[in-house]
């Protein structure tokens, strides 16, 4: 298992959280994503399976820019 950490700047509110946990959720071989407003920080927990892209991209698709510098895999 991996553990991917992103940061997404645009968070600021429960809406952000919801959307993005709602997004990245049910992404096969995706165990947990947690959304950290006050960090602005997305950590999932995800099989190897799993790329750092497919993360990036559901999370842009629901309108969140994430500057791929700031992708960290654990």
């Amino acid at each position: 298992m991996t553990s991917t950490t992103l940061s997404v700047p645009e968070i600021h509110c429960g809406h952000c959280k919801s959307a993005i946990e709602g997004a990245v959720g049910p992404l096969d071989g995706v165990r947990t994503v947690e959304v950290d407003v006050d960090g602005r920080l997305v950590r999932v927990e995800h099989d190897d399976a799993v790329t750092v892209r497919a993360l990036v991209d559901v999370i842009e698709d629901q309108g969140y820019d994430v500057p791929e510098q700031d992708a960290l895999a654990n």
